[in-house]
């Protein structure tokens, strides 16, 4: 959908209704629309959580065409800064709760922030830079001529070395990728594993708050079979997260105690294990998995249980998202795609519009399928090995929950391909740390028979668990050598 000219957020939202039902929530609580949006006649609520006495609360209208950073442990206050600023501040920074303290001064400057909105948690921030509270006002009922430029929401990008890129959105493009046919009941609550200060979380919390929804949010310290009782408990309806956030659900045994009616991955490769696994679990539900960057936006969402995508969608006409292959690598060029990187030079697209994504494509049959990140290529011997396409092939065995492949420095063949799984519970194996040896031949095996040999992992290690990259909810990908 896209918004009528110079809306903000909180215009949108409300205009969606404010009926008691609608409401948005976390752990520790929840407010209703009508409270979060401001409404006329509404008291503004204003839980001692929400605003920490400590901090200072000015009105939102101080903010009026300032650069503004959202930095907080929890989101529901960065959703309430959200829906106070947006069509006010000039430009919205959200800070991700596992932001390195020491970008932050870099970024502070490069996005020229003149204010820090937060609740008193989150990242370690610089000083220098004036902080207050979540504005315990909204602004008046805002018309079209109080509402200010479009306000710039920038958004990190989710890399995992370096200091992290600004990419530069607006509500019109954030919001473009909600027209994609997904019929929603006016009751729809949704629920993200993601945190909201990430690009596909966002997508998530934007759909709630334009559709008429509810939403419940997660939070980054909490178990997943705690966070899916908490999701059931709220009557849940639509739920997303990446294949490891839903592989470590699946893990927790608590799936059971939500009933969802569509169910969502992204961020990730969506391999036919997890989403055979997910059918399963959840029956009733419609079980979908789509491609975005926080770049090039969302670009399709695929429905019907199979990995992969129909090949028909390159080039095809009409479509709100154009895409294209290009020495392999998908393109994407469509409304929805970000203005910029902050400070870049350089546009993010090519001549003719298209944002090169990065992510690697192999035709199957009538299916394009995603093999991995162009930079995440393993070279064994001059020889290009694509991480998910060996976890893919690993996470079909019976036995395997979940899996890692990764590159180690060889001096012989520059890397070798390692492997690193989690069992499932009901393997059989014992709850030790050393993989039976049949069950090791077993794996393995069905690697070389899906695999040519410079694919088939050269050491395959059991463990309890496999480390993610903070809120972005995706398998780290740093190198044995790294870790070293």
């Amino acid at each position: 959908m896209q918004p009528p000219e110079r809306s903000s957020l909180r215009q949108l939202a409300a205009a969606a209704g404010l009926s008691s039902r609608r409401f948005i929530a976390d752990a520790t609580g929840r407010v209703s629309m009508a409270e979060a949006c401001g409404t006329v006649g509404t008291a503004p609520a204003s839980p001692p959580t929400w605003l920490p006495g400590r901090l200072p609360v000015v009105p939102a209208e101080t903010f009026r065409a300032c650069s503004v950073m959202v930095s907080s442990a929890r989101q529901l206050p960065a959703v309430l800064a959200l829906l106070r600023l947006d069509g006010i501040a000039g430009r919205i920074v959200l800070c991700p709760p596992d932001a390195a303290p020491d970008h932050l001064p870099a970024v502070i400057a490069e996005a020229r922030i003149s204010a820090i909105i937060s609740d008193g948690t989150g990242p370690a921030l610089p000083a220098g830079t004036p902080v207050f509270g979540c504005p315990a006002d909204a602004p008046p009922d805002l018309t079209d001529d109080a509402v200010g430029a479009a306000t710039q929401w920038l958004l990190f990008t989710s890399g995992t070395t370096g200091r992290p890129k600004l990419v530069v959105h607006t509500l019109p493009s954030l919001i473009g990728p909600l027209d994609d046919g997904l019929g929603l009941a006016p009751d729809a609550i949704w629920s993200t594993f993601y945190d909201v200060r990430r690009y596909g979380g966002l997508t998530i919390l934007l759909r709630a708050l334009l559709g008429g929804g509810s939403m419940v949010l997660s939070r980054a310290d909490e178990p997943a079979a705690d966070f899916l009782a908490r999701a059931g408990r709220s009557g849940v309806t639509h739920i997303s997260g990446t294949p490891t956030h839903w592989r470590r659900a699946l893990m927790s045994g608590a799936a059971a105690r939500m009933a969802p009616r569509y169910v969502r991955l992204s961020g990730e490769v969506a391999d036919q294990a997890i989403l055979n696994q997910l059918a399963a679990a959840f029956p009733a539900a419609e079980v979908a998995h789509a491609f975005a960057s926080t770049e090039a936006g969302v670009a399709f969402d695929v429905r019907d249980g199979l990995a992969g995508f129909p090949a028909g969608l390159i080039g095809k006409p009409g479509m709100k998202a154009e895409l294209k292959v290009v020495d392999g690598s998908l393109r994407i060029r469509s409304a929805r795609t970000a203005d910029r990187y902050l400070g870049a030079t350089s546009s993010m697209t090519d001549a003719d519009g298209f944002v090169d994504t990065g992510d690697m494509l192999e035709l199957r049959g009538d299916r394009y399928h995603f093999v991995g990140r162009r930079e995440g290529v393993i070279n064994v011997g001059g020889q290009k090995v694509h991480p998910e396409e060996v976890e893919a092939v690993l996470n079909r065995h019976p036995a395997v929950q979940m899996a890692r492949v990764r590159g180690r420095a060889s001096p012989v063949t520059g890397a070798l391909v390692m492997a690193e799984i989690v069992l499932r519970a009901s393997a059989g194996a014992e709850p030790s740390p050393i993989l039976p040896d049949a069950l090791r031949d077993d794996i393995l095996e069905a690697c070389r028979r899906a695999l040519p040999p410079h694919k088939v992992p050269v050491t395959l290690r059991r463990v309890a668990s496999l480390d993610t990259t903070g809120s972005s909810g995706k398998l780290s990908r740093r190198t044995q050598d790294e870790h070293a």
